[in-house]
């Protein structure tokens, strides 16, 4: 694969260079009327569909330009336009400036709204808090952009997002209302606009793409927005803002199993003077399913609006509202103690009346942002979350040898409410020949999460258990469960051990030290964490700080290397016979270079690394059964190699791909451990895949009879998958997983018509596990071949 990736590159970099000896470049400097470098702003041909965008230092450059003249023009959302005049020469740069009649407070809403239609984005969100581009950073941080979700015809955060980052699985999955990543051997916290909005293991409800303007995934520990979580990583889902422009876009897309789906978007000013600005998003689905009984109708309403006070403090305030309603959601697996896809592909075990599952999700969002001088700004947000669930959850309770099965209905009524605040100082300094790029801030979280699961019912009796081989599909021979609400959620939730309540609070500081020109960076800094919490029938609180150390160096401008040291931990629950129970603690170094392609059009990240987790706890195996004692488990760690490539290659053609190989394994047990549960030192951690590579390609048009339409197709790859359970010696292990996706698009700038076709060579596919509880397997199916198509008409 190596050799075969350099052969690539030397392929594109030779046409580049034969393309510029023949042609002629523009390249310059675009400035604030402060003389502020203006990064990420378009610069483009007049009359042509050629372009670019400045870097994070206002230069631009244009290249493959043909001799003759052109009008090089600059433009940036509620900008004027500046046009000037230029003769290009074949083999040789002309340079040209442009001074914008903005200030540096008005900008930053520019860099916001530059990357509506790019694949590869080059800065971070503002609500990831870092003030530097991707490229300087020193950690692995892909974006998915909004073009991504688009050309993919993504409708929400679990279906199909994760083959745009490296690594990132989901080998068990709740179908569509829990996305639950996975990615350097452990599942990765989810964010919305820079807050941690996970309350429990199950959620939270996944987005609707209709709101979702791009995706930012951070890999490994994030002190800078979290210590108190998984050191694997986060994701961070950044919603759609106003963008001062005046537009709309609508879409409708109809696909397989009676998919109907309705989006609306709109964009623009509620004054005269532009202070005011609306953004509404909204969307309705119907969707079946190819298993019987199975449905997922949902909707969703998002408005936003942003008030610019003056021209330093601006107010966003957005609500968010979804809505679902499915069938139940343990209809997805299938058990058998026979293996894997014993059954077929659309067989099902859900009954037609079983209660269905409603959730409504709320959330609003209040953030201020005030730019206190030309270096130094302030943010300030809250939060409050509230999401109500009310359904059931299908299992087993014994399988028999001969594959029936007794099915059993879990209530599963949940509340979650969560109150968020945080704020944060962004900030620079020189003193000397050092520059110093500060962060600082608080962050404070109170999370209730109640949930009532145990109550069960069991839908089949002893002597008429069900029968996946000539399955009876309709009444349950026991009937559908009646469960008790005499009682209110929380009094139910605190005598099931459903209560997870959890407080934080704490404090981060991080200073990046600029040397030679800012061509070497180091980064310093730490959090302090006071954590509390209470889960499962016992409480624990703890405080620690963790230490964040990084070095980046730009060789180039295209090309960066770095280096990284970063801590989380995680409070965990339990008693232990002698001794306090500590945090659970994690460590991550990493190593990786960053380049940018073809004047920044296209970008390449490979990093490695080693993911360390200390101190995990494990039910004591000396304990009796109602003792409830655990015992220090031991040390996990990970490690691995990520690489990834995403942009436009060459006219026309955008390419995103990746791959990763990762090994998690158990480096250290406590005596006692191996022969309580099996594990033992050098055994493999299951929950992921050892090799995971993906690619989306598209190719549109841009002359002849054709011109604007394209075609897609990408693919993904699983090798080697571990899942949820120990491997056991004769145990069949999960195959080979590969997946091909495409279809044809036109799109000419205000209609865009795609259809795709999923899976396409209709391959039975599905992950699973083995549960040594019932002696069975279990596993879900995934659709077989299926398609979309969608019109989208902008205004």
């Amino acid at each position: 694969m190596k050799k075969l990736l350099t052969l690539f590159i030397s392929i594109v970099l030779g046409y580049s260079t034969f393309a510029q000896q023949q042609n002629g470049t523009v390249s310059g400097e675009v400035t604030t009327r402060e003389g502020s470098a203006a990064p990420y702003v378009t610069v483009g041909v007049k009359g042509s569909a050629d372009g670019t965008l400045t870097n994070d230092k206002g230069h631009f450059r244009l290249t493959r330009l043909k001799p003759g003249t052109y009008t090089i023009s600059v433009s940036a959302v509620n900008l004027t336009p500046q046009e000037q005049q230029v003769t290009v020469t074949a083999g040789k740069n002309t340079e040209l400036n442009f001074v914008l009649d903005i200030n540096t407070s008005q900008l930053q809403e520019v860099i916001v709204n530059s990357h509506s239609n790019r694949i590869k984005m080059d800065n971070p969100s503002q609500s990831l808090r870092l003030q530097e581009p991707l490229i300087e950073i020193p950690q692995n941080i892909q974006v998915v952009s909004t073009q991504a979700l688009k050309e993919q015809q993504i409708i929400s955060l679990s279906d199909g997002l994760i083959r745009n980052v490296s690594g990132a699985v989901r080998l068990e999955h709740w179908g569509d209302l829990y996305t639950n990543i996975n990615m350097r051997g452990s599942q990765i916290q989810a964010f919305r606009n820079g807050f941690n909005v996970v309350s429990s293991f199950w959620g939270p409800l996944t987005e609707d793409m209709s709101f979702v303007d791009h995706i930012e995934f951070v890999k490994g520990p994030s002190g800078f927005m979290l210590s108190n979580g998984d050191p694997s990583g986060l994701y961070n889902v950044v919603t759609k803002k106003p963008t001062g422009e005046t537009k709309g876009e609508v879409s409708f897309t109809t696909g397989s199993f009676n998919l109907y789906r309705a989006t609306a978007d709109l964009d623009g000013k509620l004054s005269k003077n532009g202070k005011l600005l609306y953004r509404l998003n909204l969307a309705a689905q119907k969707k079946k399913s190819f298993r019987a009984n199975e449905f997922n109708d949902r909707y969703s309403v998002a408005p936003v609006l942003s008030y610019q006070v003056d021209d330093k403090t601006k107010i966003t305030a957005e609500y968010i509202y979804q809505r679902a309603n499915t069938s139940d959601v343990g209809s997805y697996y299938v058990f058998s103690p026979k293996g894997y896809a014993a059954l077929p592909r659309n067989f099902s075990p859900l009954p037609p009346d079983l209660p269905t599952t409603k959730i409504n999700d709320h959330s609003f969002t209040l953030n201020m942002q005030n730019q206190l001088s030309s270096n130094w700004k302030l943010t300030t947000q809250a939060a409050y979350y509230n999401y109500h669930q009310d359904g059931t959850s299908m299992w087993a309770d014994t399988v028999a040898p001969d594959s029936r099965y007794i099915r059993n209905a879990g209530i599963w009524e949940a509340k979650s409410t969560m109150k968020l605040g945080q704020i944060f100082v962004n900030g620079k300094v020189t003193t000397g020949f050092i520059t110093h790029k500060i962060l600082a801030g608080v962050d404070a979280a109170n999370k209730k999460y109640a949930a009532d699961y145990a109550q069960t019912f069991a839908l089949d009796t002893e002597d008429q258990m069900f029968d996946p081989q000539n399955p009876n599909n309709g009444t349950p021979s026991n009937g559908y469960p009646v469960y008790d609400r005499s009682q209110d959620l929380n009094t139910r939730a605190a005598a099931g051990f459903g209560i997870i309540d959890s407080k934080y609070s704490s404090l981060y500081i991080q200073d990046e030290l600029g040397f030679l020109d800012n061509k070497l960076r180091l980064t310093l800094a730490g959090r302090y964490t006071y954590v509390k919490q209470a889960s499962f029938g016992s409480e624990d609180e703890a405080k620690h700080f963790t230490p964040r150390v990084g070095v980046s160096y730009s060789i180039n401008e295209q090309t960066s290397v770095y280096g990284l040291y970063d801590q989380a931990f995680v409070p965990q629950s339990g008693k232990l016979r002698t001794g306090t129970v500590k945090p659970l603690t994690g460590s991550n170094i990493e190593f990786g270079i960053k380049k940018d392609w073809a004047d920044g059009k296209w970008n390449t990240t490979v990093s490695v690394y080693s993911i360390t987790k200390n101190n995990e706890l494990t039910s004591d195996p000396t304990a009796g059964p109602n003792e409830g004692l655990s015992i220090v488990f031991g040390k996990k760690r990970a490690k691995g190699i990520e690489f990834d490539l995403r942009g436009e290659l060459l006219p026309g053609l955008d390419l995103t791909a990746n791959y990763a190989l990762t090994d998690s394994r158990i480096i250290e047990v406590a005596p006692g451990v191996t022969e309580s549960t099996g594990m033992k030192k050098g055994d493999i951690v299951p929950a992921y895949a050892k090799h995971v590579a993906n690619a989306w390609l598209t190719y549109k048009l841009r002359n002849g009879v054709l011109k604007n339409s394209g075609i897609a197709g990408g693919f993904t790859y699983y090798g080697d998958r571990h899942t949820n359970d120990t491997f056991i010696e004769g145990q069949q292990k999960l195959p080979t997983y590969f997946k091909l996706d495409g279809g044809l698009f036109w799109d000419n700038g205000k209609i865009r018509v795609a259809g795709n076709v999923f899976n396409i060579l209709d391959k039975y596919l599905y992950s699973g596990s083995y549960y040594t509880y019932l002696s069975s397997y279990y596993y879900q199916a995934e659709a077989p071949r299926n398609f979309r198509l969608s019109v989208n008409y902008r205004f």
